[in-house]
């Protein structure tokens, strides 16, 4: 029997939990086979509030998706929003060892180590040191050294770290869901892979997942993530606006907002409606399309201008020369893109995974994950690994910490 090489990524959102699973063929391509999704009501803003009914949403979730493959799936590859990371810049130098000074995966391996040594707080760690150039003998805009000749081997790199307490938790609720973690992936880094070109991501685009608690905004130039930041803000604000202003249940907002929202008001006809029961649920009443956009437009105008202020404190003063480009599930309300490019004063679109059963941007995570674990030879076939698979860096301090406190 051919084994087959399986991936999940798992997106813990706010309001959603998403399992996907992917196969790997032989070629390098991906073909995604399984999909579940499982409200999340155990976060907040992104941070876990309540572990049991996170851990709920997860088993959901990936049965869901284990339902559509047909298989049992013991591990996944986690994505980890901005609210919980950093980055850091930081340079690593090494003398290259080999006796024809031939530079080997060893001498990589080692500047990458040698790039980690750098002063952090105690609740921060390490997750991933992501390479933007290696510089050989003073030669710069290095992609992959291996095979060249040189003395000295530098590297440019960014240096990705975690609060430890918020991974603690993450990591507790997917082992407590019987799942091994096979590695973590910064949910924009996975976003990327999905929703920008090549073009995009040289030229500097902006790069703004919208999602239920939070908003994440992340810019891309030279081909490489600059800088990210997260604001509190996201989709259920906005499900609360319409439940206040039309003065109905959160999930009748949802439902409205997700059915007719629309992020500019004038878009619709000014007698367009739909029905709408009262709190009480006894008696049904009208609502224009109209009153419901003029309820959702100003939310997502301040969202969109507080991620420009973002982009302003990063020193983004002037549009990016590949504009912005949208993700999540709040970009799929009509007319955001036209909205948004009144405030960024810069070309927008939606972006959308181009997978049959996946085609949403509210896959684009979870899809992402898989992408960028195959295009970072982060996949090890399971047969290969010898069982359980050894977690490299920061996992492995982390489940070192959950041995010494629950053995």
């Amino acid at each position: 029997m051919v084994k087959r090489n399986l991936v999940c990524g798992m997106d813990i959102g706010t309001s959603h939990v998403r399992a996907i699973i992917g196969e790997i063929n032989g070629d390098g391509s991906i073909n995604i086979i399984g999909v579940g999704t499982s409200p999340s009501e155990g976060l907040k803003k992104g941070v876990i509030v309540d572990l049991d009914k996170t851990v709920t949403s997860i088993k959901r979730a990936v049965e869901d998706a284990e339902r559509m493959v047909g298989t049992a799936i013991p591990s996944v590859f986690l994505g980890i929003v901005g609210s919980q990371v950093g980055l850091v810049n930081n340079r690593g130098v090494v003398a290259v060892s080999g006796a024809d000074k031939e530079i080997s995966e060893d001498d990589v391996e080692r500047v990458l180590q040698a790039a980690r040594v750098i002063a952090l707080p105690p609740d921060r760690e390490i997750i991933d040191v992501l390479p933007r150039e290696y510089i050989v003998d003073g030669y710069d805009g290095i992609r992959d050294p291996v095979g060249m000749v040189g003395v000295r081997l530098e590297v440019d790199a960014m240096i990705i770290t975690g609060m430890v307490t918020s991974i603690r938790n993450l990591v507790r609720c997917v082992e407590r869901a019987e799942l091994e973690i096979d590695g973590m992936v910064l949910s924009s880094l996975a976003n990327a892979e999905i929703a920008l070109s090549r073009d995009e991501k040289e030229l500097g685009s902006v790069l703004i997942d919208i999602g239920g608690g939070t908003t994440e905004v992340a810019v891309f130039q030279n081909g490489h993530i600059k800088n990210i930041a997260v604001i509190p803000v996201g989709g259920d604000y906005i499900t609360n606006d319409i439940a206040v202003g039309l003065r109905t249940t959160i999930q009748m907002a949802e439902k409205l907002k997700l059915e007719h929202g629309v992020a500019l008001a004038g878009l619709v006809p000014e007698n367009a409606t739909t029905e709408l029961p009262q709190l009480s649920g006894k008696d049904v009443r009208k609502v224009t399309i109209r009153e419901l956009g003029m309820i959702i437009e100003p939310r997502l105008v301040e969202i969109m201008h507080m991620a420009a202020k973002e982009l302003d404190k990063m020193g983004y003063r002037e549009p990016l020369p590949a504009g912005v480009v949208l993700t999540g599930g709040v970009s799929l309300t009509r007319g955001i893109a036209e909205l948004s490019e009144e405030v960024f004063r810069a070309p927008v679109r939606v972006a959308q995974p181009g997978y049959v059963g996946v085609k949403s941007p509210i896959y684009s995570t979870a899809v992402g994950i898989i992408h960028y674990v195959q295009h970072a030879h982060m996949f090890v076939a399971r047969d290969q690994r010898g069982g359980r698979k050894a977690l490299p860096g920061f996992l492995q301090r982390v489940k070192a910490w959950f041995i010494e406190m629950f053995d």
